[in-house]
């Protein structure tokens, strides 16, 4: 069982962890509606910006899925872990 200090420590990397993915969301849309912006400014053609949207996009989406998408490693994790270990043992 987690201390109150331990579980008090948790939480605060959970907060940190979604302030920075929340921070990088604002400089995405930022900095993508700037380049959108200078493509428009240019005199368009072909949209270049997709491409810096989409290598960013897939970097801030697997951010996305560290800070809400994973799951705690629970103690049944851990056991099935230490069983699958016994196994290769043997």
């Amino acid at each position: 069982m987690a201390t109150e200090e331990e579980r008090r420590e948790a939480a605060i990397h959970r907060v940190k962890a979604k302030r920075g993915f929340t921070q990088n969301c604002v400089v995405y849309v930022v900095i993508n509606a700037f380049l959108v912006g200078i493509w428009a400014f240019s005199g368009g053609g072909t949209f270049w910006p997709i491409w810096v949207m989409l290598g960013w996009g897939v970097g801030l989406a697997l951010h996305g899925y560290n800070v809400y998408g994973r799951r705690g490693i629970t103690e049944a994790d851990v056991q099935r872990e230490m069983q699958r270990g016994d196994d290769r043992i043997e």
